[in-house]
């Protein structure tokens, strides 16, 4: 019976620390999932860095040419030179040199359309002297090819009577008419004198006038 009961303790005891050897071990979390979870770590916290490295690096791309476009401006507008040597030092801010860029490039603009301006005119110019320069040319071909006709001209002395006479004529309506008051009376009277006195049908009748005056004077 001794023997029993020393058995029987026995496995008392051995059954208390299997279920307390259980208890522990279920309590314990898995280790191959800790194991797991440790190798994955590493690789999420790897491609967050190249997402940020790749971010960094875009975003420092972006501020190299912006600046090297605000370089670039300052090199090519002349009036983003510094002029004062006493803040040659200082750096043009950014708005400073956006609002010289913009001021130089109205200027261009404003410059651009001035010689578009003057090159009509010459255009014009040039188109004149090419109608005169084709008159020229039929009148000396018409005295080549009349050399007679020149003897039947009138004389210097009777073209300055015509002319002396359509001067009086135009002088005499002109001093009629016009007011030297002050110089915006002159000017409207000059207006508006031209628009009646210096119409095609009056110089017409004008130049027949003295021409027939002075026609009876040399017959």
């Amino acid at each position: 019976p001794a023997l029993f009961m020393e058995n029987a303790r026995k496995g008392s005891i051995v059954s208390r620390a299997n279920s307390i050897g259980s208890t522990s071990a279920s309590s314990v979390p898995n280790t191959d999932d800790e194991d797991s979870d440790y190798h994955q770590e590493p690789y999420k916290e790897s491609y967050k860095d190249q997402r940020r490295r790749a971010h960094t690096q875009a975003e420092q791309k972006r501020r190299d040419a912006i600046k090297k476009g605000y370089n670039d401006l300052q090199a090519i507008v002349p009036t983003c030179e510094q002029q004062d040597f006493s803040i040659s030092s200082q750096k043009l801010s950014k708005a400073i040199v956006l609002q010289k860029t913009i001021d130089y490039i109205q200027f261009l603009h404003k410059e651009k359309k001035k010689q578009e301006e003057e090159v009509s005119t010459l255009r014009k110019d040039v188109m004149a002297l090419k109608i005169m320069k084709v008159n020229y040319e039929q009148i000396v071909k018409a005295h080549q090819d009349n050399p007679n006709e020149g003897k039947n001209q009138v004389s210097d002395e009777v073209k300055f009577n015509v002319f002396q006479g359509i001067m009086d004529s135009l002088f005499q309506s002109f001093n009629a008419s016009v007011s030297v008051t002050s110089f915006q009376e002159l000017s409207a009277c000059v207006f508006s004198w031209i628009e009646e006195q210096c119409k095609p049908q009056t110089l017409r009748d004008v130049v027949i006038r003295v021409l027939h005056k002075v026609k009876s004077q040399l017959y």
